[in-house]
């Protein structure tokens, strides 16, 4: 995968408030500081990785908002959400749904199936036997985004750190009844904020990003709800096409 690709993408992830007011940030920093990057703020981000490396079997589930800029810079906001049930080293299921679209992805060992339940439509590729193989074997070859994809990178080489051009402590609060460590970061023309939960399981728990491409900053908000003890059982990897469902052909970005 390419190094850039850091900033978060799940189910085309979220987006960071540019600014941070002085009520937020810790004792003793100035939020005005712009281009430092705090090295504690990013070994926040390597224990947090490191976690999630660590993550055998969970579900995760996002909550997404986002801004839609239309050409007079009025904005739209659009909600969307998605749920992973996960097993490692090759196993993922995978929902998403919003008012104007629906997929299920159901991957096992080698075999990955995307269904459209509206059209009743399935499709099946042979992929690696492994969950980041899978992520990114759809993204360059089916143009495929996996949601949540991101929480696979966190903790290994393909989330560049030195990318990262400012990083500051904002210091904590609440997500629902967890209490978190906030951080915001700037990176090229994105800049995004992380509450990442304190305590002995740094989840991240909200997401925001910012686009500075556009004038009118568009933003998008990601919450995250975990389950780190889920009672899914193994069926849910295996996929059972419905007795109307009809299967079709994938066709790979490069093909004509």
């Amino acid at each position: 995968m390419a190094r850039n690709k850091l900033v978060l993408s799940m189910l085309a992830l979220s987006f960071a408030a540019a600014g941070i007011c002085a009520e937020s940030a810790p004792a003793g920093t100035s939020p005005t500081v712009a281009n430092a990057v705090d090295t504690a703020s990013i070994q926040a981000l390597r224990k947090m990785g490191a976690f999630l490396q660590s993550l055998q079997r969970f579900q995760v589930r996002t909550e997404l908002s986002s801004e839609q800029v239309l050409e007079d810079g009025q904005k739209l906001q659009q909600s969307s959400s998605a749920e992973i049930q996960v097993q490692r080293p090759d196993k993922l299921r995978a929902l998403m749904w919003s008012a104007r679209a629906e997929r299920e992805l159901v991957y096992r060992g080698t075999t990955a199936t995307l269904y459209t339940p509206a059209l009743k439509y399935y499709a099946t590729a042979e992929v690696p036997n492994n969950i980041r193989g899978l992520i990114e074997q759809l993204a360059t070859r089916y143009g495929v985004q996996v949601p949540m994809a991101d929480l696979f990178l966190w903790g290994t080489d393909d989330a560049p750190l030195d990318d990262i051009e400012s990083a500051m402590n904002a210091g904590q609060d609440f997500i629902g009844k967890d209490l978190c460590d906030h951080y915001a970061f700037r990176q090229g023309k994105v800049d995004w904020q992380i509450w990442i939960s304190a305590g002995d399981s740094p989840l991240p728990r909200k997401l925001v990003i910012t686009s500075r491409f556009d004038e009118a900053r568009p933003q998008s908000v990601s919450y995250l709800f975990w389950n780190l003890k889920p009672a899914f059982k193994d069926a849910i990897f295996q996929f059972t096409p419905p007795k109307d469902a009809r299967a079709i052909g994938i066709r790979p970005l490069d093909s004509k």
